[in-house]
């Protein structure tokens, strides 16, 4: 079951990395709005896993887990950061 789960998690890092690497600059800040969306489904996968593998793993899935809820949530809010600030960009300016 282990190797299933590695299996997926290196075919989805490696079409991450190549999607991510052929987006023009100017769609990034449009494709940072849709990745949040994302993010905040990891997110929600991270805290079901969490709480549904005390049993399987003991202390340590659950250190796993607790550290996934972390860097989603890193994600997340960075990216709504990051897109904020970029729009801020587009702003008019008062003169």
């Amino acid at each position: 079951m282990s190797i299933y789960l590695l299996l997926v998690f290196t075919l989805a890092a490696f079409l991450g990395f190549e999607l991510i690497a052929k987006v023009p600059s100017q769609l990034h800040t449009p494709l940072m709005s849709g990745s949040n969306a994302i993010s905040g489904i990891t997110l929600v996968g991270a805290l079901f896993a969490t709480g549904s593998i005390e049993g399987w793993g003991g202390s340590y899935a659950t250190w796993l887990g607790l550290a996934a809820v972390i860097l989603a949530t890193i994600n997340v809010v960075g990216g709504y950061l990051v897109t904020d600030r970029m729009l801020g960009m587009f702003k008019k300016k008062d003169s």
